[in-house]
C-alpha cells in the first residue's frame, strides 16, 4: 500500500477487502483512451487502490462499439502489468450486448466466458446482475449464478438496479434453494439522488448485511463543481444530459453546500461528495471514474478527509429535500 493510503475495508461477507474508492471503468476506451486508462490505473494502484468496476456493456453506446471495450482495456492493463492478483475486479451481465440481454441461464453462461476472455483472468471477483430481468424466473437466474461460483468462474455475486422488493425476493429465493447469495448491492446513490437508495433499499441492505458500492458517486460529474448555474454545459459527451437531470434548484443548492464545506476543509467538492458517501450506513466503496491522473489523485484525496458534524448537517440540509 502506498504511504498514506486509506485502509482497506471488508466487502461484506465476500471475503474480499477493498480500497474505499471503487474506480469506475465505464470511461475506459471511451472518454479515456487506452494510454490514458493505463495511466489512471497505474496511479490508482500506486495510491493504494485495488477495486475496479466495469461491465460487459461498456461502451456499447458509442457508434462503432459493441460492448466489452472497457473490459478489453482493463484486461490489456492487467496483462501488461502482470496484475491479476492486485485487483478486485467487478463486472456485470444483463444489459444488451452483441450476445443478447437479460439474465437467462444461456445468456449468463455465454457472457461470463466472454468477460473472462476479455479480462484475461480465470475468475471474476464480483459478478453483478446489472439489471433486473422480470421475464426470467429468479430460480433460473440464481441457479446459473450459483453454478458459476461452484465452477470457480466467479467468487462473489452482487446485484444492481433492482427495487427493494425484487432484491428481497431474490435473496429469499437464494436462501430457500441453498444457492450462493448476493453479497453486494450497487445502487445509484449520491448527494443529489438519495431517495432511490435511502428507505426500502437501504433497509434491505442493512437487514441482509449487503455491502453497498454505489454508482454515480459524483452524479456523472455534476458534484465536481465544474458546472455553473446559468452557464452553458461544457462540450463533453454527457454534459447536456447531466445538467438536464441535476441542474435544478435542489442540485445547485447541493453544489453550493459542497463548495462551502470544501472551502472550510481545504478540499474539493468531489472529495467532499465522496467523503459524505463513506459516512453512510453500509456504504463500503463508492464508485467514481477518472479520465486523467490529476483527476484520479484528487479522488483519492477524499479518503483522508474527515467531515465534521457541522459539515454533515449542512450537506444533509441541502440534499434531503
Amino acid at each position: 500500500m502506498a504511504a498514506g493510503a486509506a485502509a482497506k475495508r471488508k466487502l461484506g461477507a465476500t471475503g474480499l477487502e477493498v480500497f474505499p474508492l471503487c474506480l469506475g471503468g465505464n470511461v475506459f476506451g471511451w472518454t479515456a483512451d487506452e494510454a490514458t486508462s493505463f495511466a489512471v490505473l497505474d496511479a490508482f494502484v500506486e495510491g493504494g487502490g485495488n477495486f475496479v468496476d466495469t461491465a460487459d456493456v461498456y461502451s456499447r453506446w458509442i457508434p462503432g462499439h459493441v460492448g466489452g471495450e472497457s473490459e478489453t482495456v482493463l484486461g490489456k492493463w492487467i496483462a501488461s502489468r502482470k496484475a491479476k492478483d492486485r485487483l478486485v475486479i467487478a463486472t456485470k451481465v444483463g444489459a444488451e450486448t452483441a450476445l443478447g440481454k437479460g439474465l437467462t441461464r444461456e445468456h449468463i453462461e455465454k457472457s461470463v466466458d466472454a468477460s473472462l476472455r476479455r479480462l484475461g483472468v480465470e475468475r471474476i471477483d464480483l459478478y453483478y446482475a446489472h439489471y433486473d430481468d422480470p421475464n426470467t424466473p429468479f430460480e433460473e437466474t440464481l441457479r446459473a449464478f450459483d453454478a458459476l461460483v461452484k465452477a470457480g468462474k466467479v467468487k462473489a455475486l452482487g446485484l444492481s438496479n433492482h427495487t427493494a422488493e425484487r432484491a428481497q425476493e431474490a435473496l429469499d429465493t437464494q436462501k430457500r434453494l441453498g444457492l450462493a447469495r448476493y453479497q453486494v448491492i450497487q445502487p445509484e446513490y449520491n448527494l443529489v439522488e438519495r431517495p432511490k437508495f435511502e428507505g426500502a433499499l437501504q433497509q434491505v441492505s442493512e437487514k441482509e448485511a449487503l455491502a453497498v458500492a454505489p454508482y454515480f458517486g459524483l452524479a456523472a460529474g455534476f458534484l465536481t463543481g465544474k458546472y455553473q448555474e446559468g452557464q452553458l454545459a461544457p462540450a463533453t459527451p454527457r454534459a447536456g444530459n447531466v445538467l438536464k437531470k441535476y441542474g435544478n434548484a435542489k442540485g445547485w443548492g447541493v453544489v453550493a453546500a459542497l463548495k462551502k464545506v470544501a472551502e472550510r476543509r481545504g478540499a474539493t467538492p468531489s472529495q467532499v461528495a465522496l467523503a459524505w458517501l463513506t459516512t453512510r450506513p453500509t456504504v463500503v466503496a463508492p464508485i467514481a471514474s477518472a479520465t486523467s491522473v490529476p483527476q484520479l489523485k484528487e479522488l483519492l484525496g477524499a479518503f483522508s478527509l474527515k467531515l465534521e458534524a457541522d459539515d454533515l448537517r449542512e450537506l444533509d440540509s441541502a440534499s434531503a429535500a
